[in-house]
């Protein structure tokens, strides 16, 4: 697969918190931590983390090949890594399959392992985020060439936090869909809730008229709190949910 630049990074780095990042195979982080709590050993322990986690889902994957190509939610098999347990509890709610649930997954296991280290964290993957915060906190919204792309943020209050934004589209990016929206965002507690039902909420919207659709479904599920929707030059949202615009960021 070829590698793409995630430019928008560039954008909304936070400026009063360390970044770096961590790579393994498909799975790109960009972690942000206080500054006064990064230490070359959490970059390394980061990666080690990860590269564990992967490598019990892709042996478990080796036992139960259809956990990694249903479309479908699918009961894991009884010695399931927590990973896998994890993503199909969250798919099952979204009435999705459980690799929808895959990049929030290791967004939130990454955030809630390096909240023992830092107060304030931040770990993006692939425009799925876990986020813990003491400040408010703007996340802009990328959704292709809509014109809303780059323009609007979510603004999060520390009291909101930790909370999952995950966002799937239709029109940006390799992962598999079969909408059309430029961009589906979904808040929740969780990450791995928000990533599997953002996929279900994006498959949805082929026109607009699908839009408020979509983000009624969505708000319908136990655990998700906020929802937006964005195709061209329309917009859908509901929840606890509020937008700012990004020059003010």
């Amino acid at each position: 697969m070829k590698y793409e630049p995630r430019v928008y990074r560039n954008i909304y780095n936070q400026g009063d918190l360390h970044h770096f990042k961590v790579m393994v195979e498909e799975t790109d982080l960009d972690i942000a931590i206080r500054k006064d709590r990064f230490e070359e050993k959490i970059e390394s322990l980061t990666y080690e983390l990860v590269r564990r986690e992967r490598e019990l889902l892709k042996e478990y994957i080796k036992r139960d090949p259809v956990f990694l190509s249903t479309l479908e939610p699918y009961r894991p098999l009884p010695d399931a890594p927590s990973s896998a347990e994890e993503m199909s509890r969250a798919a099952g709610l979204a009435g999705v399959g459980p690799m929808a649930a895959v990049a929030g997954y290791f967004s939130e296991m990454v955030g809630r392992k390096l909240s023992a280290y830092s107060s304030e964290v931040i770990v993006e993957n692939g425009g799925d985020i876990w986020l813990k915060t003491k400040k408010v906190r703007r996340v802009g919204v990328f959704a292709g060439e809509s014109p809303f792309s780059n323009r609007i943020a979510l603004e999060i209050a520390p009291s909101h936090s930790p909370l999952g934004i995950c966002t799937s589209s239709g029109t940006v990016g390799h992962s598999l869909s079969f909408g059309r929206a430029d961009a589906m965002v979904i808040v929740s507690e969780s990450a791995v809730l928000a990533d599997a039902v953002a996929t279900a909420a994006c498959n949805m919207v082929k026109t607009e008229e699908d839009m408020e659709a979509a983000v009624n479904f969505s708000l319908s599920i136990p655990g998700v709190t906020g929802a937006l929707c964005i195709m061209g030059e329309k917009m859908a949202a509901a929840g606890n949910i509020k937008l700012v615009p990004i020059q003010f960021i």
